[in-house]
């Protein structure tokens, strides 16, 4: 008894656990900073704020190739690249947007992990200054040696990546990769409201 005790605080099990809530604590750091920022703030200066750490922080080859799916290996370089650009500067205004003002919330970290499958899942809520907390958990992977975030779960069930997944598969299938592109773009666009 006393051994497992001793097993379940040793430092080790807690400095992995922080490395694989690094990446999600990381985040909420720089969404805190561009919040607090706010709409007085240029959308364009917020996104580059923004944009390393996202890069820093999320595999976005990762999701964007799972979520268009068996098609991707027989896309070109050049349409690869142009998709990745094109997700990543929307995967950062989404971000933008939907975090652009600050009125005392606060973003909670819980310590404790879980496995699943080979992904480890950080639980995390946002707390408003009133009313319920809103649970979103990360699903995070090693890659290239680093942790990294390969989905959110918002309500810590519902997969962002899986909805994403239907949506852009959709696209795919009728007007090919244009078709995912144009509406990347126009999403993008609508997300910064006319800025550039």
């Amino acid at each position: 008894m006393a051994l497992g005790a001793a097993l379940a605080n040793w430092p080790g099990k807690e400095a992995a656990a922080s490395a694989v809530t690094a990446p999600v604590e990381r985040l909420y750091d720089a969404l805190l900073e561009v919040m607090k920022r706010g709409p007085a703030t240029p959308f364009a200066q917020r996104f580059d704020m923004l944009a390393p750490v996202i890069d820093q922080v999320f595999d976005l080859p990762t999701i964007l190739q799972v979520s268009v799916g068996p098609r991707w290996s027989s896309l070109s370089p050049d349409e690869q690249a142009a998709l990745l650009d094109a997700y990543r500067r929307y995967t950062v205004s989404t971000y933008v947007a939907n975090f652009d003002s600050y009125s005392g919330q606060r973003f909670e970290v819980l310590p404790e992990v879980r496995k699943v499958g080979r992904d480890q899942v950080v639980q995390s809520r946002i707390i408003p200054a009133n009313g319920p907390p809103r649970v979103l958990d990360y699903a995070v992977r090693q890659a290239g040696g680093a942790w990294k975030i390969v989905d959110v779960l918002v309500d810590g069930s519902i997969s962002r990546v899986a909805v994403q997944r239907s949506d852009f598969r959709s696209l795919v299938s009728s007007g090919g990769t244009a078709a995912l592109l144009t509406s990347l773009r126009r999403k993008t666009a609508d997300l910064q409201g006319g800025a550039s």
